[in-house]
């Protein structure tokens, strides 16, 4: 999306960039440099690897660097709760943070934004934690899947940091059953108490169900390469037992589990939604200013499927 900039890259131009472990299959750098494209604004969105073990070290550099700001992405959003100095009340509710805005002190005291400060930043950085998969993931059930989650009985597929999000989410819109489902029973076990505890009106166990449900929603990283197969083992719940399938992976397009469910009957949709709102939210943090919405999502559209 860099020829959609009307000046080049000069001494002057800013960053943002998204640090993930894999990261190649990112569409974030076409979604937000259509959206800084459209905004006027000289800042540039770039993609990094970043190793988990490094991953306090490249927040670090970034902060030196006076990027603007940040995206996290698998398998970064647990780990940097404790890699900020300040917490949003959405990342402290969700206990993740998918979102860092490097801010500076003004003269007049007032930590503010890095884009706020159009010549020399002063010296005292810090960054600043959010979360914006929450608001992004039930944002796109409704629209992508006409889900309202009220009521609904879901099956959850991980319990890691998107994961982790997804379920405090469903629960805080009041699902009436969640099936709780991990590779490592612990971690669901540790995410089922947590769920019990903050929201004790909702029916939630570790494990498949023995009965139909309104979603089926993955949350793991399962799917990403092009030799994974399916995160649910249909032995244990048949995809026919499911009204819709919603996979937050979005690049391949379509995953193992969406093809099984497509097969099934069930009503399907990819993670595009969320990374769209999740994005736009972002970049309204970042510059204090409305994101260019449909700008941005013709982009992550035309990036994921040539349209």
């Amino acid at each position: 999306m860099l020829e959609a900039f009307a000046q080049p890259l000069n001494a002057a131009t800013r960053y943002c960039a998204v640090f993930g472990h894999p990261i190649r299959h990112s569409a974030s750098p076409a979604l937000q440099n259509a959206g800084l494209a459209a905004l006027g604004l000289d800042w540039r969105y770039v993609a990094f690897e970043v190793h988990p073990d490094n991953l306090r070290d490249a927040i670090r550099g970034a902060r030196a660097m006076k990027f603007i700001g940040l995206n996290l992405t698998v398998p970064h959003k647990l780990l940097a709760v404790d890699m900020v100095e300040v917490l949003d009340e959405s990342a402290r509710t969700w206990g993740a943070v998918n979102t860092i805005r490097f801010e500076a002190r003004a003269k007049d005291g007032v930590w503010r934004p890095l884009g706020y400060f159009a010549e020399s930043v002063p010296g005292e950085i810090r960054a600043h934690g959010f979360n914006t998969d929450a608001t992004g993931l039930g944002r796109a059930l409704r629209e992508d899947l006409g889900m309202e989650l009220a009521g609904a009985k879901v099956v959850l597929l991980g319990a890691g940091g998107a994961g982790r999000v997804a379920a405090l989410k469903l629960a805080a819109e009041n699902v009436s059953q969640l099936f709780l489902i991990n590779r490592t029973p612990a971690k669901a076990e540790a995410l089922l108490e947590e769920i019990k505890h903050r929201f004790p009106g909702v029916f939630a166990s570790v494990g498949h169900p023995g009965h139909a449900v309104d979603l089926v929603l993955n949350a793991t990283s399962v799917g990403l390469k092009p030799e994974d197969n399916s995160p649910l083992d249909e032995r244990q719940f048949p995809l026919r037992q499911a009204r819709a399938v919603y996979d937050m992976i979005y690049r391949p397009a379509e995953t193992a589990l969406l093809r099984a469910a497509k097969a099934a009957g069930c009503r399907v949709a990819n993670g595009v939604g969320m990374l769209l709102y999740q994005g736009t939210e972002a970049l309204e943090i970042w510059t204090g200013r409305t994101a260019p919405v449909e700008v941005m999502r013709k982009a992550l559209l035309n990036n994921i499927y040539g349209t």
